[in-house]
């Protein structure tokens, strides 16, 4: 660089500044030639200003620096913040959508994984070996099967109702247990449910207990070989299979009788439940129907346990002023609105099943009105 200052120096010229515009020489025809003037542009509208050109900048020594380019910053819209700003109306309908699991179920994704590979096994294994043990065994021969394994939960029955106070129906389920250990051949006949005793079978367990104290649910589960449940009648649930064998021992601990029992019981109660297993798996959501069927269900139980027992509300009295309405015998019956239910059903030994909810038929669709016509 100073190579060069020094040679302009001595040349008598000025060195050339790459940034600057070239000036006319004088004397050059470019310098005495009469300016053009373009015709002006017609009016448009205004464009959005440009930044000014500036001069490239230059470091101390003279090297060009590269130009830096900031990123523009867009302007928010006045009617974005007022859109954003302003509250919906009142007869909007605002959707709020929920993050993480639905209340009371926190590992639902585990337990719609277990419900599916439940009921697949259930397609596949389970409902033939319960259709063919039906079909193999005499139904009588399946009622005492039933009775004799109801007949052994009857010590833990009598001992929860004594735990929850209630000393009278212990007592009447210690009667029923005797009745039907001697006279019942082992338990296999249920003559106690009958004249002269009549005393119904009345479930209990470790899980009622713990409802019947304020125990929460606590989390739902779907359980293999267990089905729908809670974490507070799985350990429930537990204590009432162990209690038994602990006690009694001999025999009740034995592999045999242990796997043999376990899967006499789930064939019998895959027989009873099949009805409602079927009308689940036809709701639209079967997972949710199986979970909201079983905390109905159990719910129902403990209140009855504590005494609350669901009343229907009776219709209101008819206007004695008002005329009934005709009836025109040839309307149809208008379609129900809603998904059919059915009242809790009651397996042989007293169990309440949770409900059966059928799909609500759809509505025929009502043909459309002809056009009025309308004469000149």
């Amino acid at each position: 660089m100073m190579i060069v200052l020094l040679a302009a120096a001595l040349a008598g010229t000025t060195p050339i500044d790459d940034g600057a515009p070239p000036q006319p020489v004088a004397g050059s025809p470019a310098a005495s030639a009469p300016a053009v003037t373009a015709p002006a542009a017609p009016a448009t509208a205004p464009a959005v200003p440009s930044a000014p050109e500036q001069a490239p900048a230059r470091a101390p020594d003279g090297q060009i620096l590269p130009v830096i380019v900031l990123p523009t910053v867009t302007p928010v819209a006045a009617n974005d913040t007022a859109a954003e700003t302003q509250p919906a109306d009142e007869g909007a309908i605002v959707v709020n959508a929920r993050r993480g699991p639905p209340p009371g179920d926190p590992v639902i994704a585990l337990n719609k994984v277990t419900f599916a590979a439940t009921q697949a096994v259930d397609r596949a294994v389970i409902g033939p070996a319960a259709k063919a043990y039906g079909s193999i065994v005499p139904a009588p021969i399946r009622t005492g099967f039933r009775h004799f394994f109801t007949n052994l939960t009857e010590p833990v029955i009598a001992l929860n109702f004594l735990l929850q106070l209630k000393p009278g129906k212990a007592a009447e389920t210690l009667g029923r247990f005797a009745i039907n250990s001697t006279i019942g051949v082992g338990g296999l006949l249920d003559v106690a449910v009958a004249k002269p005793f009549k005393l119904p079978y009345r479930r209990n367990g470790f899980g009622y207990t713990l409802a019947y104290y304020g125990v929460g649910p606590g989390p739902f589960l779907f359980v293999p070989l267990v089905g729908p449940t809670t974490l507070r009648d799985v350990i429930g649930l537990g204590l009432d299979r162990a209690f038994l064998p602990a006690i009694v021992g001999g025999p009740l601990r034995s592999p045999a009788y242990v796997t043999g029992s376990f899967v006499v019981r789930s064939l019998n109660d895959r027989l009873d439940d099949d009805r409602r297993i079927q009308a689940m798996r036809k709701a639209g959501d079967p997972y949710l129907a199986a979970k909201e069927g079983y905390l109905a269900a159990r719910q129902e139980q403990i209140d009855e346990l504590k005494g609350h027992k669901h009343k229907e509300k009776a219709a209101p009295p008819p206007d004695a002023q008002t005329p009934p309405a005709a009836v025109n015998p040839a309307a149809p019956a208008p379609a129900p609105t809603g998904p059919a239910t059915t009242g809790p059903a009651h397996a042989p030994d007293g169990q309440v099943l949770p409900p059966i909810v059928l799909p609500a038929p759809a509505p025929a669709a009502t043909p459309a009105a002809a056009p009025a016509t309308t004469t000149p």
